[in-house]
């Protein structure tokens, strides 16, 4: 790949806390690509915290080389978080940002063997996380260590004759390209079997929302994906309704054996871009 071009990447940022799933709490170096194959509406829940990516995509602003020189300024923080809008409409690119990350910080199999040879010697593994809705199945030389799975279900569907973020109306046709990759199951099973790890992160609260967890379980339990790899997060776009929903979503998990996850940026940014 041209390393001078402007690549469809519009977010470099961090680092930052990861504040979801089975990663939270750990520093993140945060690339974020635009284009999305979806078009999500939560209707109270609002549009897609990204639309910018989606609805209304940006476009990009960055180099291979000014990702290389960003990975270089910060080489102690050896966790990637690849997000979207849909990163994996950009295979090539996901495949070159990674190995890219990956030359900076050993790999997993090297940090285990010199860990054992020599402890002192403190360099680490680099992780890479991938955010995907589960619409197109990719390769990458270097096997990606975690998919972290949001598919969407039919609560993400626009409705008809609404009004998009930055303006215009929802037709029959934007609906049509929502739900065209909306639940590639296909797709989903091979990022799950293909690559080294993965987790599932429905955004849901199931005692306000019982038909919506009705069919997010009925597709956990077709996935065959156990609890233990299943995080719920609360629903909400505004710190005030997620912390409504905390106590909900918290007992449910407890008495239910499924993993928490917060989605703490959101209460501690709320809107903000870039955190």
């Amino acid at each position: 790949m041209d390393y001078n071009k402007i690549q469809p990447i519009c977010e470099l940022y961090g680092p930052v806390i990861q504040s979801e799933g089975s990663l939270a709490g750990i520093p993140h170096i945060v690339v974020r690509t635009t284009g999305c194959t979806h078009r999500c509406w939560f209707g109270e829940g609002g549009w897609c915290d990204s639309f910018y990516t989606s609805i209304h995509p940006e476009k990009g602003k960055f180099t291979l080389n000014d990702l290389k020189a960003y990975f270089e300024k910060f080489p102690e923080c050896n966790h990637l978080m690849l997000t979207g809008g849909a990163p994996t409409m950009h295979d090539e690119l996901c495949d070159e940002v990674i190995y890219l990350f990956k030359k900076y910080h050993k790999s997993i199999t090297d940090w285990n063997a010199n860990w054992v040879d020599n402890p002192d010697k403190k360099y680490k593994p680099g992780i890479v996380t991938l955010e995907t809705e589960g619409s197109h199945f990719i390769k990458t030389r270097e096997r990606i260590d975690l998919i972290s799975l949001s598919p969407k279900f039919t609560n993400s569907i626009p409705k008809l004759g609404i009004e998009k973020p930055q303006g215009g109306i929802v037709d029959e046709r934007f609906i049509k390209q929502h739900n065209k990759f909306r639940l590639n199951k296909d797709a989903i099973k091979q990022m799950m079997e293909y690559h080294l790890d993965y987790h599932f992160k429905p955004v849901c609260n199931p005692i306000e929302m019982p038909e919506v967890w009705a069919e997010i379980e009925a597709f956990r339990v077709e996935m065959n994906i156990p609890k233990s790899k299943t995080w719920i997060m609360p629903p909400g776009d505004t710190a005030e309704e997620i912390i409504r929903v905390l106590p909900m979503v918290i007992d449910f998990c407890g008495q239910n054996g499924y993993n928490f996850s917060g989605r703490d940026h959101i209460i501690a940014f709320g809107q903000k871009r870039c955190v």
